[in-house]
């Protein structure tokens, strides 16, 4: 297994040593050698080794073949997914320190495939192409415990959560239109009409009548129950 050898030294590295040493996961051989490149000009970083697939991955670090610190791992890898190997090498164990920490670098950035990565216990996520100082940087965070994700990748997690957030508000007022989920909202936090009117940039007669409609929707006499139910769905927090 050649394209897995590597650092074959025991234990973790210390601060006299390098800072990190990564070990990147691709089945691409030109991107395996852009990623040493990046590595190698780094003086805080060095190759713990590479692997074309997950099985070849799995076997040098789960093997104690070879001591990573840091895991660059591909999503679409030629034998498995790197959701796979990632759940092969640290899902074991995500919280042991000595375990290698995983940064997925791939050309797919879909919601699902990101989340999914978390799940695994990767620590970061980012999308090929990023300049090489930036792939530095990532791997740095991840050795030192943080967590990385490219601009793209973090604005869509953003939207993710946040439509998750709002699927059990939706179900909990599904008559209601976005407008008015906004304005019980700003009811359930305790806003005047002239406040919503302001923060919605809309007239106070505007709001009066999103307000009566919501009452009228959810059937309650005033802005104290409104508020209520909408706290029960998770509003107004």
């Amino acid at each position: 297994m050649s394209e897995a050898d590597g650092n074959r030294n025991s234990g973790r590295v210390t601060e006299a040593a390098v800072t990190a040493r990564v070990f990147v996961v691709d089945g691409h051989p030109l991107f395996r050698a852009g990623v040493r490149q990046a590595v190698e000009d780094a003086a805080d970083l060095e190759m713990a080794g590479e692997a074309s697939t997950g099985e070849e991955a799995v076997e040098a670090l789960r093997g104690g073949h070879v001591v990573a610190d840091v895991v660059l791992m591909d999503l679409l890898l030629p034998d498995c997914s790197g959701i796979e190997a990632t759940r092969a090498i640290v899902g074991e164990a995500p919280a042991d320190p000595d375990a290698p920490r995983v940064l997925f670098v791939s050309g797919a950035a879909e919601d699902d495939a990101v989340v999914a990565a978390l799940r695994a216990g990767a620590r970061g996520y980012m999308v090929k192409g990023v300049q090489g100082e930036e792939l530095v940087r990532g791997l740095r965070t991840v050795a030192q415990g943080g967590a990385v994700f490219s601009a793209a990748v973090a604005d869509r997690l953003g939207r993710y959560f946040s439509a998750v957030h709002e699927l059990p508000v939706r179900a909990a007022f599904p008559d209601l239109t976005d407008r008015e989920r906004e304005v019980l909202d700003l009811v359930a936090r305790g806003l005047s009409n002239r406040r919503i009117a302001r923060e919605l940039v809309l007239s106070e007669k505007t709001v009066r009548n999103h307000v009566s409609r919501v009452f009228a929707k959810l059937r309650v006499a005033d802005r104290v129950e409104a508020a209520v139910r909408a706290r029960d769905a998770g509003l107004g927090t």
